[in-house]
């Protein structure tokens, strides 16, 4: 058998050498995967040399009016950071991309506030109590809260929401965050006429029994998005989406109503004078894409005054920022390397495994995690802003992220090591191995573009793979565009084995939503009983004691790490360029400003531009 690179912990003089070599083959784009959503594209100005590493502990997390006064009115730009087109299904029940969740976060509000802790609280635009039995609770949607028709808000549009996300017609993927009402399930498979865990008692409350008690409950286990029932009952559930009600002009209760949209490119917003928090302080918000290239100059010529900021541009760039402030905070997402193992059952809902697809070994996907080294990444392409991820429950949830574990170390010799004793040879001496029984190995991997970063991180991890022998290539031989991307992930494209992909990991620590075996989204359709056990455990009535839940996570978190169905790769912090006139603005959640957007402010007319 060929002998193949064996170096393992090597010096970080040699990793820097070799990103370089990956990062000069690279183009203007980059390789984040998606999300509930809640994707990310990242873009790269220093991959070539690491510079300054910098913490997201340094950063402020909101900006204060401090006495400065706010003006009436204005007009405030907030920037898409994409090449991409958004896809503009506007609208929480329905959407999947990450740019109509950010649209969606100044119209569509939800329901219940909650707290820096990711607790629902009593401060939004319902109320709720919680019987004895853990499991019913009964929400009081405020009087004063109508939808931007001046229609009032009503316990049956909540209703209607768990209607629509339960009928058989429905296109989206939300259906599992209703999943935990009592009798949803019947009502879904046609079995039920009604969903017999909700009642409605008067106009503006709504009780709702779940079918047990769960810590997850009053950590965003409550799908608090309603629907106006007066505007989408006459349409049918399979046209919702693509309805004028969802992609030309919605109706929502939040802050700001959509005034235009030019598709794909930009939506202008209008103050919804009669938000029932008080009337908004800007008149006007507009949001529009802007590439990743050219974001830096519109920020310095005042073109937009917010914009999410590629933390890997940060240290080429914030020196020459000087018109802007930065916030920053951990991101409730991370990275991963996920291998795609099956497909998706769309009459069962439910993810199938393929035993015959070449990455349904185990062995081969812990050789290719031990592969790369995430450490090198995050200093190399993100100046330290991420940093190596060890385990698939992220600390941004620090109770139940496992900080012992260590996951999967740099140790190219390991990786090799593992590869020989499970039979994977170079047989024909190409100095690539073959499988087990001989045959050619060649691996697709799919990655997305967008940024600097794209192209050269992706040929890293190529890279790295064919130094332990395995043969990976590009999916088509270049990056997937964003929208293709996730189509094709979806879909359970048999061309695809390995991907990179991002998770947006929500304020409940439950890892389901990603790993379950009913799991639209976990796009490896990997299943397993004792994981599908686990997680259901841990949301059940006995994790309400929270030690009890953090030890059934740990173990958890064992298991994803003994069977691999992907790794993760890097944690996040999250940058915002905020232009100096900008004011009362936040991305904490829980702080009043990220709750209340009607709050924020400009303390001039028109933006400050760079010196």
């Amino acid at each position: 058998m060929k002998k193949y690179l064996r170096f393992g912990k090597v010096q970080s003089v040699a990793i820097a050498s070799l990103l370089l070599l990956a990062a000069c083959g690279g183009d203007d784009t980059s390789s984040e995967g998606g999300n509930n959503s809640s994707s990310n594209n990242d873009g790269n100005g220093s991959s070539e040399q690491a510079g300054d590493i910098f913490s997201i502990e340094d950063f402020n997390h909101e900006i204060r009016a401090d006495g400065e006064e706010i003006i009436d009115g204005g007009t405030l730009n907030v920037a898409l950071v994409t090449d991409t087109p958004f896809e503009g299904t506007l609208n929480r029940n329905f959407y999947q991309g990450v740019f109509d969740g950010d649209i969606l976060y100044w119209t569509e509000e939800p329901l219940l506030d909650y707290d820096e802790d990711y607790q629902y609280t009593q401060t939004g635009a319902a109320t709720f109590e919680i019987d004895d039995d853990g499991r019913t609770f009964t929400f009081t949607i405020r009087d004063e809260v109508n939808w931007s028709d001046g229609e009032p808000v009503k316990a049956e549009d909540w209703a209607f929401t768990f209607e629509v996300l339960g009928h058989p017609d429905y296109p989206g993927v939300r259906f599992t965050e209703a999943s935990n009402v009592e009798g949803f399930d019947e009502y879904r498979a046609g079995e039920a006429d009604s969903i017999s865990g909700l009642e409605i008692i008067d106009d503006k409350t709504l009780k709702i029994t779940f079918k047990e008690a769960s810590p997850s409950l009053l950590a965003s286990g409550i799908w608090t998005y309603a629907m106006p029932k007066h505007i989408f009952e006459d349409i049918e559930v399979a046209d919702m989406e693509s309805s004028p009600a969802v992609r030309e002009n919605p109706v929502f209760f939040g802050p700001y109503v959509i005034d235009s949209i030019t598709p794909g490119e930009n939506v202008v917003m209008k103050k919804n004078e009669n938000y029932w928090r008080g009337e908004p302080n800007v008149d006007e918000v507009v949001l529009k894409t802007v590439n990743p290239n050219v974001l830096n100059q519109a920020l310095q010529n005042g073109e937009v005054d917010i914009a999410t900021y590629q933390t890997d541009q940060y240290a080429d760039n914030y020196e020459s920022l000087t018109n802007v402030d930065f916030i920053g905070k951990i991101d409730l997402a991370y990275t991963y390397i996920g291998f795609q193992m099956g497909t998706w059952d769309e009459e069962e809902n439910k993810n199938v495994m393929d035993p015959d697809k070449q990455v349904s070994d185990v062995n081969l996907r812990k050789a290719m995690a031990h592969a790369v080294d995430n450490n090198a990444v995050g200093e190399r392409f993100y100046n330290g802003f991420r940093w190596a991820g060890t385990t698939l429950i992220p600390p941004s949830h620090p109770t139940f992220h496992n900080d012992e574990l260590e996951g999967f170390a740099y140790d190219v010799e390991l990786a090799n090591q593992i590869l020989d004793d499970a039979g994977y040879e170079d047989v024909d001496g190409d100095g690539l191995r073959e499988d087990p029984n001989g045959e050619k190995l060649q691996l697709n991997f799919a990655s997305m573009s967008g940024g600097d970063t794209a192209e050269p991180l992706a040929q890293y991890y190529i890279t790295q793979w064919k130094n332990i022998g395995i043969d990976v290539q590009l999916l088509d031989g270049r990056l997937q565009e964003f929208n293709t991307f996730y189509d094709r992930l979806k879909a359970s494209d048999q061309d695809i084995d390995v991907y990179q992909g991002a998770w947006g990991v929500g304020s409940d620590a439950d890892p389901y939503g990603l790993w379950g075996s009913t799991a639209a989204f976990n796009y490896t359709r990997w299943t397993n009983e004792e994981s599908d056990r686990l997680l259901k455990e841990g949301t059940s009535e006995a994790a309400l004691d929270m030690e009890y839940r953090q030890e059934v996570y740990n173990e958890w978190q064992e298991l994803m790490l003994e069977e691999v169905p992907a790794f993760p790769t890097l944690y996040r912090s999250e940058l915002h360029a905020v232009n100096k006139r900008v004011v009362n603005y936040s991305e904490l959640p829980g702080s009043e400003f990220f709750n209340d957007r009607s709050q924020i402010g400009l303390t001039a007319e028109e933006p400050e531009t760079a010196n």
